[in-house]
């Protein structure tokens, strides 16, 4: 781990860069898969899923029986953990319903939106070293409370050919109306072009490897939509003085066993916090399962000394981190100040696994320092606000001038005799309505 203190400004770009994978360098056989799969469907889908993950599935879907059969092998205490984790999701993103009202934005002109959700989505969950079905929650409960029509989910299978059963009790209670063996660049493949056994969608959500966001950004191109671009997870304590050591060490651990390019970042302004936090690390790390790959990423990780808490919020709006927890004595205050985060979490009591599991937010959220530009995933990622207005003719003649000159002044004739036709028409029915009455 490598500690910098009080480092110049002119520093802070490169110490806080990333271990980022150039996924860019792998578009050519990722494309090659994705153009494989487009053109060859499920046989495709099952060569790759022997080749990559070493299984054929007897059947690429989920059957209705192997959904029934993995929900008995959940255990009860997990099945009321992800049902606890349900509900508070659903609270958390059910309030993200808004109502559009109309608006009159001058006398006769009446302009509205109405949330249309997106009619089909497709989720991916990587497999790899842990069954994420905490994942399966945050992204298939918004497309469920959004009410999309077909939701689909791509999961790679384990060696004996079947998906995890929590990940298939996950997929149950959040409403996912299709299950797919599928992992991998061929899974965002056959999202995004269909095959004969899987539909193909219109936006796909889900984090995953390098192949799997090399594959995403490929076919967002001119396929379908995606969620946010997504890169190795990521985490910052801002801590001063009153942080307990042991809390930040736990925190930056727990980022750093999702992977080896995972990156945990400590910036603080107490000196003495930072041996205190290093200690905590090297006893906590050692009970630690997955040791290995948390040391590893550790190698990636940084602690910053900083002379005050307004150069910690510069620097942490600089980063922009994918999660933010602020240890400090007033850390509402401080908060106040960030303005780049993709999710922040307050004071010693709140740990950043509380928003991956079970608190309500979600937690597929833009890495890399995305957060400066896109949010993370809640409801309207699964809606589309479709604009609509009503003018009438009193309306349309209150408006006709300013559109006439802006149209005119824009070279666009024809927008200006939409407006001009409608004017005509109504003053040749009076004329002739005159002649009429004469």
């Amino acid at each position: 781990m490598q500690i910098f203190r009080y480092p110049a400004r002119e520093q802070w770009s490169e110490i806080l860069a990333r271990p980022v994978f150039d996924s860019t360098a792998l578009f050519g056989t990722v494309q090659k898969v994705l153009d494989d799969v487009r053109h060859r469907g499920d046989e495709a889908v099952r060569e790759y899923t022997l080749q990559f993950d070493k299984v054929a599935p007897e059947s690429i879907e989920v059957s209705a029986e192997e959904i029934e059969e993995a929900v008995k092998l959940v255990p009860v205490p997990l099945r009321q953990a992800i049902e606890m984790a349900r509900r508070n999701i659903w609270k958390f993103h059910v309030e993200q319903l808004q109502d559009l009202p109309e608006i009159q934005t001058s006398p006769g002109v009446y302009c509205w939106q109405k949330a249309i959700p997106i009619e089909k989505v497709g989720l991916y969950v990587p497999g790899g070293t842990a069954p994420l079905f905490s994942t399966v929650l945050m992204l298939g409960i918004p497309a469920q409370i959004a009410e999309c029509k077909q939701v689909v989910l791509c999961t790679p299978p384990g060696k004996d050919g079947k998906v995890h059963p929590a990940v298939l009790y996950a997929a149950k209670v959040a409403g996912v109306h299709r299950i797919f063996k599928i992992g991998g660049t061929q899974a965002i493949g056959a999202m995004a072009y269909g095959t004969e056994t899987v539909p193909k969608v219109y936006k796909i959500f889900g984090p995953g490897n390098q192949y799997v966001t090399a594959a995403k950004q490929l076919v967002s191109l001119r396929d379908v939509a995606i969620d946010m671009p997504a890169g190795p997870s990521e985490v910052e304590v801002l801590a001063d003085a009153s942080a307990n050591p042991a809390f930040v060490a736990a925190d930056m651990l727990s980022q750093a066993e999702h992977g080896v390019d995972s990156q945990s970042i400590l910036i603080t302004v107490s000196e003495p916090l930072i041996e205190k936090v290093q200690e905590q690390i090297a006893i906590q790390l050692e009970q630690l399962p997955r040791k290995d790959l948390a040391q590893k990423a550790l190698e990636n990780s940084k602690i910053i000394l900083l002379q005050t808490l307004n150069e910690a919020v510069e620097m942490t709006n600089e980063y922009a981190p994918e999660h933010l927890i602020i240890c400090t004595q007033y850390y509402m205050g401080v908060a106040a100040n960030i303005v780049n985060a993709g999710s922040v979490f307050l004071g010693n009591y709140t740990p950043e696994s509380a928003g991956d599991y079970a608190s309500g937010t979600n937690h597929t959220l833009p890495t890399n320092g995305y957060a400066k530009a896109y949010n993370g995933v809640n409801l309207d990622s699964y809606l589309r606000k479709v604009t609509f207005q009503q003018i009438t003719k009193e309306g349309l003649t209150n408006l006709s001038n300013a559109i006439i000159l802006m149209a005119e002044n824009e070279e666009l004739q024809a927008h200006s005799n939409a407006v001009k036709i409608r004017l005509d028409e109504e003053e040749e029915v009076f004329v002739r309505e005159s002649s009429h009455r004469r």
